[in-house]
């Protein structure tokens, strides 16, 4: 065995833990760790749920769910303790196993299309948007009994359809998956004597953070008993700006989201907004009765919102397009730059004059050992797959009638190659195109079933098909690449991802359901539901039965080729290193500002705002605290949501109103006041 601190190898992580036994994965899966895993999942998958329906802009929560996972296990274990009952020590691949099943289950959220390809389908979305049929077969309400039979036959396929390839991303080609990794790294410390320390502050703070939010959310709900009621309508920059969107909101999960997101994204959503609701969208309205009808009714894509939402498509799609062709280039790069090193290894090995290759490490060495003893068959992987494509193909045709057997059977033929493009893509720079394949694939299924058919509905349940598939995928490899570098079984990781997708299929369905009711209600004025539009969109475009508005298509050509002008562009500073390259701004960021109000983009810039003066007075703390932070605040305002929803559901009023006025409308107001008073005498 080689010395410790051997410079040929320089730090080890494993030689910390290298006087452990490595437990076998019956005992990483624990009763305990299933059900901390339950009690996160539900709580996470509420929050993620409150994002989807708001701005579409989802954070990732390897880490917040690593981090939760220590505190509940912890806890768990300290209480026996005290109560002198005899535990299994906490281990970090017991720690590995809950962030699995939590991400897993509350994941689906965004990757299940439960605030966008799901809702597309139904009425309310239909009305708002005004594309024409409303019932019929272009239209599918999301009934629970149907929707949970939908996801426990396509939510597991994602799992099996990448299990052939974990040796050859982790093992040969050693993908970095970042996410992944620094969730491993998070854990790793955790159980060290120094990372428990500074995990109990993480988890202090972000319990504070929580309730913070949380009880502003109630603070503030108490005081919107009205249309455009509350704290959270104060008209910061006047009352014009006001009517236009532009507004101080201070909504903690807008504000987290902010101090997740890279500084880039938010500042981008800022302009886009800027751009749109401050010079375009006021100038369009002037062109009322001309370019488009007068008497439509608000959200009509045959209106003013035909521009936002096919503005928006056509800047997502040219993004989305020119990045799926930079990557596949990248992917084939790194590729071949592997299998070249591979081949000058070999030869090197054969070749007893050459300089002798460089060694695995210990820790590498111990962690290829540990992946590869418990591995999952890659036969039980592709048999598995192909059963229940199987009974995919047979199933969803009875829930959707909209689809033919062999629409399901095509998506299943062609949906593990694009897993493998995205998995592989997240390995090399964490780029998930889960969405932008899910746009495609929209486009092209409409087309085939046509409209007459049910191609709207059937091209948006062939998206939630493959995008189940794809989204999966790379979740669960980047899973793989944190249990490998924690020394966790693959059989653990399998077992702990099937059991939060199984999760999932059960506690999303219902929260979704709690949310749907309210969207029914409430509608656009609480829950925006940005991504539903854009899909149902796209959707209704492919069948070809939309008469859009005047000058819209050549708006929306415009901004697609300005999409890949800004995105060649950005790409050609990066590769030459401009000075530029930093200020060149997101084209989806932009594009996402055309259909949110820009409140969200303002708060989002705040929560920059603060991770930037923070990074400035304490780096390090920032770089430790900061996300901590901001996730206390995301799931404060999001569990606030679901008994915010039930409130509505039983029609429970605020008791108070605050409303921001003019002079002259506070005025006409006092008078009136005035007159109902001196009647009441």
């Amino acid at each position: 065995m080689e010395p410790i601190g051997d410079p040929r190898e320089g730090p080890s992580t494993e030689r910390a833990f290298e006087d452990q036994t490595i437990p076998p994965w019956t005992e990483q899966v624990t009763p305990r760790a299933v059900v901390a895993s339950l009690v996160l999942g539900a709580a996470f998958s509420g929050v993620m749920m409150n994002l989807v329906f708001t701005s579409g802009i989802v954070p990732t929560l390897n880490i917040t769910a690593g981090l939760l996972g220590f505190f509940l296990l912890k806890a768990w274990t300290r209480l026996l303790d005290k109560l002198g009952v005899f535990y299994e020590p906490f281990t970090r691949h017991e720690n590995v196993v809950v962030q699995t099943c939590v991400v897993a289950c509350a994941s689906m959220t965004y990757s299940g299309g439960f605030g966008s390809y799901l809702l597309a389908m139904d009425h309310r979305t239909a009305e708002k948007i005004n594309t024409g049929e409303v019932n019929g077969r272009n239209v599918s309400e999301p009934t629970l009994p149907r929707i949970m039979a939908f996801y426990f036959l396509i939510s597991f396929v994602g799992i099996l359809a990448i299990i052939p390839m974990r040796k050859t991303m982790i093992i040969r080609h050693r993908l970095t998956f970042p996410s992944g990794s620094a969730t491993a790294h998070l854990i790793n410390s955790f159980h060290t004597p120094y990372g428990a320390m500074q995990a109990k502050k993480q988890v202090s703070l972000m319990i504070h953070s929580c309730l913070g939010s949380f009880f502003m959310s109630i603070f503030q709900w108490f005081y919107s008993g009205g249309p455009h009621c509350g704290m959270t309508f104060f008209p910061s920059f006047g009352l014009d700006a006001f009517n236009r969107g532009f507004y101080l909101n201070l909504n903690g999960t807008y504000v987290g989201v902010g101090m997740i997101s890279p500084y880039l994204i938010n500042i981008s959503m800022l302009v886009g907004a800027i751009i749109s609701w401050g010079f375009m969208w006021p100038y369009i309205e002037t062109k009322e009765g001309s370019w488009y009808a007068a008497d439509l009714q608000e959200g009509s894509l045959r209106g003013i919102n035909g521009y936002k939402v096919f503005g928006a498509i056509g800047m997502i799609l040219g993004d989305g397009i020119f990045q799926l062709v930079v990557i596949m280039v990248r992917t084939l790069q790194t590729m071949r730059h592997h299998q070249l090193e591979a081949a000058e290894a070999l030869r090197s090995f054969s070749d007893a004059n050459a300089v002798p290759r460089n060694v695995l490490s210990f820790d590498d060495r111990r962690r290829t050992q540990v992946f590869l003893r418990e591995h999952v068959p890659g036969t039980l992987a592709m048999g598995g797959y192909a059963a229940l494509a199987l009974l995919s193909t047979v199933a969803i045709p009875h829930l959707y009638g909209q689809v033919r057997h062999y629409h399901v059977a095509t998506a299943y033929v062609f949906a593990p190659l694009l897993a493998f493009c995205n998995a592989y893509g997240t390995g090399v720079a964490e780029t998930n195109f889960a969405a932008q394949y899910s746009k495609l694939v929209i486009l092209l299924f409409a087309s085939w079933i046509g409209y007459g058919n049910g191609g709207v509905v059937g091209s948006l349940v062939i998206c939630g098909v493959v995008s189940s598939i794809v989204s999966t995928a790379s979740d669960f490899m980047s899973d793989f690449k944190t249990g490998y570098l924690t020394l966790t079984s693959p059989r653990a990781l399998f077992v702990s991802q099937v059991i939060g997708t199984g999760i999932g299929c059960v506690v999303n369905p219902a929260v979704f359901t709690v949310f749907h009711h309210f969207y029914e209600e409430a509608g656009n004025k609480i829950y925006q539901v940005p991504l539903a539009k854009i899909y149902r969109a796209i959707a209704v475009v492919g069948v070809g039965d939309l008469d859009l508005p005047r000058h819209c298509l050549s708006m929306s050509v415009g901004f697609f080729v300005l999409a890949l002008v800004v995105c060649a562009l950005r790409e050609a500073a990066v590769h030459y290193k401009w000075r530029a390259r930093n200020f060149i701004p997101s084209v989806t960021g932009m594009a996402m500002s055309f259909l949110l109000v820009p409140a969200v983009a303002i708060d989002m810039c705040v929560g920059s705002l603060v991770l930037y003066l923070w990074t400035r007075s304490d780096r390090d703390g920032a770089q430790v605290f900061g996300p901590v932070l901001a996730s206390g605040l995301i799931c404060g305002d999001g569990l606030f949501s679901i008994p915010y929803a039930l409130l509505a559901r039983y029609d429970v009023t605020p008791p108070i109103c605050i409303r921001f006025v003019a002079r002259e409308q506070n005025e006409k107001l006092d008078a009136y006041l005035a007159t109902v008073l001196e009647k009441s005498r």
